[in-house]
């Protein structure tokens, strides 16, 4: 990497470090109007984001890259307005900086309250979809915290356009510009160079592929927030409505494949699969879904494919799904166990014993009883938007709002106490 480039990557941090420290004393009034004017300038620079991302997804095209990393690169005039909607949403979310977590007054008069504040800095770095640097920077920009982002590659466009109605937004509202930054190459030594900025940047929060994570986990000096990857379950229980399990597997699977919150394996119990599995697998084909079995399943329908050993844990994020008929309740939380990524998985029985053991035994961020994973979102979740999905086990976990993106600290008053 260049040393103009690596000034740059630090210029970008110390002035990003300046503004978390206006943002962090902002009044909620003064960052609601700058949401507002965020999602004015969104809906005004429409044509020309739309415009940019017509160019990344003709290039994405030509390079040959999968449906699904396409489908999650594009905006549509209908992911352009949801965009704006997830601003506006968190204009209405209670902001929560200086939020009283608990107080309480010692024996020596010493008056102490745990307070929530602002993390700081945050670097995002992601993958394909644009809507995440909007979604994103507002939950940042209420939450008090500056915010560094480095979308893919093959959103570059679209990301920088996004990006500009976002800052001219913010210079509007009589905010720093630098609140809301993005690094302006596609070049991968910039992210290593951004790793390495633990004195301007708090945390770290990569979105995207298992490889991805990986790299920034082992690179980064900053802490990181992450979740690994999205392999997703359904159990089909032996008390299971039948349609209701169909209707579930399939919009698990099918609704947006290419998101990390999709099914990828279907669990069935042995009792009720010589009936259920020929009507999903119907459905399933209708759908265009490539299924892989293992032997119980083709036994039953030999005409899907073998499944191997890696297809249990692999996060497919395409039409394509592992079946394995189970004998037990326990038989599919050890499979979860085994082949999971504790990030969302799902039962579907009339059996409320069955269901409250499934929830208690599986150890996932978001755990269903008789509805999709699908709804693992911060938007569904009435966060107004989210800026990851956790799936660690300290500071956060699952769908990360505004509450995620803040800290505590310490506030003491007293009347001249001093320690004996």
């Amino acid at each position: 990497m260049s040393d103009a480039m690596q000034e740059q990557v630090v210029d970008i941090a110390r002035q990003a470090r300046e503004a978390w420290r206006v943002l962090a004393q902002t009044s909620t009034a003064r960052k609601n109007d700058a949401l507002r004017a965020m999602a004015q300038h969104l809906r005004a620079k429409r044509a020309a984001i739309l415009e940019a991302n017509g160019r990344d997804v003709q290039a994405a095209r030509g390079a040959l890259l999968s449906a699904a990393m396409i489908d999650r690169l594009t905006l549509s005039e209908q992911r352009l307005q949801e965009m704006v909607d997830s601003v506006e949403a968190v204009i209405a979310l209670p902001d929560p900086v200086g939020e009283v977590l608990r107080s309480w007054r010692r024996p020596n008069g010493l008056e102490i309250r745990k307070v929530r504040v602002p993390l700081g800095v945050v670097g995002i770095i992601y993958e394909s979809r644009p809507n995440v640097t909007s979604e994103c920077a507002s939950l940042c920009l209420k939450s008090g915290n500056a915010v560094i982002l480095r979308g893919g590659s093959e959103a570059q466009g679209s990301n920088q356009a996004i990006a500009q109605a976002l800052q001219t937004a913010l210079r509007e509202a009589g905010l720093p510009a630098a609140a809301i930054s993005m690094l302006p190459t596609a070049d991968r030594a910039a992210v290593d160079a951004l790793l390495q900025l633990d004195q301007y940047v708090d945390v770290i929060i990569p979105r995207g592929g298992e490889t991805l994570i990986r790299k920034i986990t082992e690179t980064s000096r900053i802490p990181v927030i992450k979740h690994a990857k999205g392999v997703c379950h359904v159990y089909v229980d032996q008390a299971a409505d039948l349609s209701m399990a169909e209707a579930i597997a399939v919009n698990a699977k099918c609704q947006r494949p290419g998101t990390c919150n999709a099914m990828e394996t279907l669990l069935v119990h042995q009792e009720v699969a010589a009936i259920f599995l020929p009507n999903v697998l119907k459905a399933l084909r209708q759908a265009r879904v490539e299924v892989r079995g293992d032997a119980a399943t083709r036994a039953i329908a030999p005409e899907v494919k073998p499944a191997t050993e890696e297809d249990w844990g692999t996060e497919y994020l395409d039409l394509i799904l592992a079946i394995r008929v189970v004998p037990s309740l326990d038989a599919a939380v050890a499979h979860i166990a085994r082949y999971g990524s504790s990030h969302s998985d799902a039962i579907v029985t009339a059996d409320t014993q069955a269901a409250e053991r499934f929830v208690q035994a599986v150890d996932s961020a978001a755990v269903y009883v008789n509805a999709s994973t699908r709804f693992t979102d911060g938007f569904q979740f009435g966060l107004g938007a989210e800026i990851g999905i956790s799936t660690d086990r300290l500071h956060a976990r699952g769908p990360m709002g505004l509450e995620e993106l803040t800290t505590y600290k310490y506030i003491v008053h007293g009347q001249g106490q001093l320690r004996q």
